[in-house]
């Protein structure tokens, strides 16, 4: 497992006690979240083509 999805491992903050699925369902977003990051950098530089894959990442997730 490389590097950042280790850190994402780490930053779900959520208890070794909490149920697994709630575990992976907040493991899951981070990584969207990640997703949504690299396509706002792509947009910040210019690339103006990355605003609907962006939007539709964030829709079909349901992610913020």
């Amino acid at each position: 497992m490389n590097e950042r999805m280790k850190d994402l491992m780490n930053q779900t903050g959520v208890p070794v006690s909490m149920p697994f699925d709630k575990w992976c369902e907040k493991f899951a977003e981070l990584i969207v979240q990640e997703c949504m990051s690299l396509c706002q950098e792509c947009i910040d530089d210019g690339c103006i083509e990355a605003e609907e894959p962006m939007r539709k990442i964030k829709q079909h997730f349901r992610v913020e």
